[in-house]
């Protein structure tokens, strides 16, 4: 079965199951640095950070592999009058990805995880500009989570990978066995001690 295919199933199921995605709550506790602008919404699922960020009066682009969850996401954004441009695209086919240099002001990816996609980010967020990034990672007591290893994080990789930014929150949460930043691009600033939770 393909990744688009296989998708559309886990979404068509969450949607028969009223299983509608909530914003992450990491996410939601992070509004006093959040105030509008573009955002992008990576992998973005049925849309619950879209929809929290376009009620922040973000601009959002919202991208998805699964058609399911992007038609669920227009009839949604549509319905609420919000500003939601989503889009099927596979994020493995990175020249399908065009945006202009430093025109991000905030990316958000929840638990979708292609390393290609660093330097794309570093590239698209503006000075300035914020990215949240939630996916599992392997956790030292290694439980198996029912994900390959190749899509969770080595420990602390967001944090070394990100060095250059401003940290605002790094968490590993090893009961979850999930891993969080919150960092801003700022020039010529080293990371300052991330509040960890």
């Amino acid at each position: 079965m393909d990744t688009r295919t296989k998708w559309n199933i886990k979404h068509q199921d969450r949607l028969k199951k009223l299983d509608v995605h909530a914003p992450n709550p990491r996410l939601k506790n992070l509004y006093p640095y959040l105030h509008g602008g573009t955002a992008l919404d990576l992998a973005c699922g049925l849309g619950g950070n879209s929809l929290y960020l376009a009620s922040l009066n973000y601009q959002v682009q919202a991208i998805d592999i699964s058609e399911v969850a992007i038609n669920y996401l227009q009839e949604q954004a549509a319905k609420d009058k919000r500003n939601i441009i989503p889009q099927v695209c596979d994020l493995t086919e990175l020249n399908n990805l065009r945006w202009e240099d430093n025109s991000i002001d905030l990316a958000v990816i929840t638990y979708y995880l292609d390393r290609s996609l660093f330097p794309m980010l570093k590239k698209f967020i503006k000075e300035e500009g914020y990215l949240f990034f939630e996916t599992y990672y392997l956790k030292s007591q290694n439980e198996n989570q029912g994900i390959s290893k190749q899509y969770k994080l080595e420990p602390q990789e967001l944090l070394e990978e990100f060095r250059g930014w401003k940290v605002l929150l790094f968490e590993e949460n090893e009961q979850e066995g999930r891993q969080t930043i919150f960092a801003r691009k700022v020039k010529g600033v080293v990371n300052h001690d991330p509040i960890s939770e």
